[in-house]
């Protein structure tokens, strides 16, 4: 019997949308880093692309537990000297919640030429309206 090895052609890519109203942004964003990169299928090979793309909706909505909105920060430096630069995720979450959704399901994507790709498949929506129908997105459950 022998090992099968998916090829790049073997690869078919299917569209899954995730509603994250009233859903903790760290789960979501969990489920949507495992099908952009592929591992929920049993074909997943870890040096090959074969994630789907995602589709998450209701950006606004997405909660976080305990104290995270008043206690947790997203930082970034700007290289020059004190040039760092924070922003309180209540903050965040009010004025950018695609941002806040987008950050999380990038970090925990790997820094490679896969985790690059991976991201160009990510769709995030402020709102319960996004413009990929045509795609027919399966709804996932998180």
């Amino acid at each position: 019997m022998q090992t099968f090895m998916p090829k790049a052609g073997d690869i078919t890519r299917k569209w899954y949308i995730i509603d994250a109203a009233g859903k903790p942004l760290g789960r979501v964003a969990a489920k949507a880093a495992t099908l952009l990169r592929g591992k929920h299928k049993t074909i997943y090979t870890p040096h090959l692309d074969c994630g789907d793309h995602v589709v998450i909706i209701n950006c606004e909505k997405a909660v976080l537990t305990g104290n995270k909105l008043t206690q947790k920060y997203y930082r970034r430096h700007t290289g020059w000297i004190g040039g760092l630069k924070e922003v309180r995720y209540d903050e965040l979450m009010k004025k950018n919640p695609e941002k806040a959704m987008t950050l999380a399901v990038n970090r925990m994507l790997p820094d490679t030429v896969i985790g690059r790709d991976a991201r160009r498949r990510l769709r995030v929506y402020k709102g319960s309206i996004h413009k990929h129908a045509a795609q027919k997105p399966e709804a996932f459950e998180v």
